[in-house]
């Protein structure tokens, strides 16, 4: 099981939504679209939106070429050019996934290499300041799930991609180009893309911050030590990222092996699950061009089938073109592109996966399982930290056991990227704190998620099943972190006029600065003493 980015369950009508919206106002003109629609000429051709509200969106805006045939794991190609204006009103095509117990989607369409823009409102300054959002997961998801209306509200050019997911991104073969990386490469085309095409929707195309959320954060340290993202965006926003993280045997659940890095692997070991992977498929040959040949020529269906499939390539291989290097060394090294950082987690990461695995799915996590898991994962530090994490001290011992987690994989990783960042340029550190942040996927046992992996996506971004049970409080919250966000793409810097100060990450401080999102306070908190990090750096 791996982090994922919480899908909105109703995302596939959010373009609906806003297409009623946009026509409910006025009779179609005699090309069926309504008179007031947006229209604008990007490189390939002109492509008409709706209007919703103060803001013009734009859907399915294709980026790159589709990868069918033999472009199936090549790296993206350019678009070949539309006569006529291309309708844009509605939803693209998910890249190929499979339906998840927390994301029933699903799709079989590989023509799916498209982008979402939204536009800031009229009165807002031009050219805009461009925000765009990589999503998280790698197996499931899609850019048109992210409603941008409530950051472009603050003066962004919202974008939101799809990529390549699972196989189908991380496919690898020796000698083939782009082995392993097309997820990557498709995100850098959507950059290159923005850097081409931002001016015609009002953006700025020298003022791009490329932001992202659990997978996606990854993903976006991965370009920050690319030589192929060079020049394509001016600051990052990672949150709930997995980049410098190591994986302790069984911490993502039982038979789930330990790994040195989470997210990282090396060219040969992605060969091997590839090989593995695609071994059900009947395309062995000793000719590996015949090979390729045959399972590029499979149906999208027939490779679903395959269990586990997408699940298997959510990571990303080092050692090739796209990442020469292992990015958290070359983070340390100083080896990446200087731009401004926002970096932060959740307070309680590693709920989520406890949640999911036991309680809330009414397999109750026991004294048992916590001792066991301790020694699965720690060996003969298992009675430390247990000493150190006593269940009494706990609701429950799922509990225990996801805050044990939590600061050791999750926030010890975290304060690395801080402290390797903070060193070398702006950093901004935060902690999303709301542990009543709403929790609404249909789980039928009880569990206390807290602030849990990726609950604050709907304080970003639109998020109608979770925004009616925000409270006053949760909806200021949202209100201070959309500006944030807003001032820090603007400027590099998220202070601004009428918020709350946040002063940059500075590791050589006695308590380097993070800043606390929460309903009733946002100021500094002792990260490193909340999280016990002095307790898991005495116990390596």
């Amino acid at each position: 099981m791996r982090p994922r980015t919480r899908l909105r369950r109703v995302a596939a009508g959010v373009g609906a939504l806003c297409v009623m919206a946009a026509t409910a106002a006025a009779a179609p003109g005699p090309d069926g679209a309504p008179p007031t629609a947006p229209t604008v000429r990007t490189e390939s051709g002109p492509v008409r939106g709706v209007r919703s509200g103060a803001h013009d969106v734009y859907y399915g805006i294709p980026y790159a070429g589709p990868p069918t045939g033999r472009h199936r794991w090549a790296p993206p190609r350019p678009v070949h050019p539309w006569d006529g204006v291309r309708d844009a009103s509605e939803p693209g095509p998910l890249c190929p996934q499979v339906p998840s117990p927390y994301a029933p989607i699903s799709s079989t369409e590989e023509d799916c290499l498209v982008l979402n823009v939204t536009t800031p409102p009229a009165e807002a300054r031009r050219p805009a300041p461009v925000l765009v959002w990589i999503h998280g997961d790698g197996a499931v998801g899609g850019g048109a799930f992210f409603d941008g209306r409530r950051l472009a509200a603050r003066g962004l050019l919202v974008v939101t991609v799809n990529y390549r997911l699972g196989v189908f991104g991380g496919f690898a073969r020796p000698g083939l180009p782009g082995s392993g990386t097309f997820g990557l490469l498709d995100q850098q085309a959507a950059l290159a893309w923005v850097q081409r095409n931002a001016a015609a929707f009002g953006g700025d195309p020298g003022n791009v911050t490329v932001a992202g959320m659990s997978f996606g954060a990854s993903a976006i340290v991965g370009h920050l030590t690319s030589p192929g993202a060079r020049g394509l965006f001016h600051r990052a926003v990672t949150a709930s990222g997995e980049a410098m993280m190591d994986m302790p045997a069984g911490a993502m659940g039982p038979g789930v092996p330990g790994y040195p890095w989470y997210v990282w692997r090396t060219v040969r070991e992605t060969e091997e699950t590839t090989e593995a992977m695609t071994a059900p498929l009947g395309c062995q040959d000793p000719d590996p061009d015949r090979s390729l040949r045959c399972l590029r020529a499979l149906p999208v269906k027939r490779i679903l089938e395959v269990p586990h499939i997408m699940n298997a390539f959510v990571a990303f291989p080092v050692g090739n073109a796209t990442l020469p290097a292992l990015p958290p060394d070359a983070l340390r090294a100083g080896r990446f592109h200087r731009v401004p950082v926002l970096s932060g987690a959740t307070r309680d990461e590693h709920r989520t996966f406890v949640g999911m695995l036991y309680d809330a799915v009414g397999r109750p996590f026991t004294e048992a399982d916590y001792r066991q898991s301790l020694r699965t994962a720690f060996g003969p530090q298992a009675r430390r930290i247990r000493a150190a994490y006593p269940t009494g001290s706990f609701p429950s011992p799922g509990l225990a056991w996801a805050t044990v987690v939590t600061d050791r994989m999750w926030a010890r990783g975290t304060e690395a990227q801080h402290r390797v960042l903070g060193s070398r340029v702006p950093t901004f550190a935060y902690e999303f704190a709301d542990r009543d942040a709403p929790m609404y996927l249909p789980l039928p046992g009880r569990f206390d998620f807290g602030a849990f992996h990726a609950a604050d996506g709907p304080y970003l971004f639109e998020d109608e099943q979770a925004e009616p049970h925000f409270t006053p409080a949760q909806r200021r919250l949202s209100a201070t972190m959309t500006a944030y966000w807003a001032a820090f793409a603007r400027t590099g810097d998220p202070n601004a006029p009428g918020l709350p100060a946040w002063p940059a990450h500075r590791p050589a401080d006695r308590t380097p600065y993070v800043q606390s999102l929460a309903p009733d306070r946002i100021g500094p908190v002792d990260y490193r003493r909340e999280h016990r990090l002095g307790f898991w750096d005495r116990l390596r």
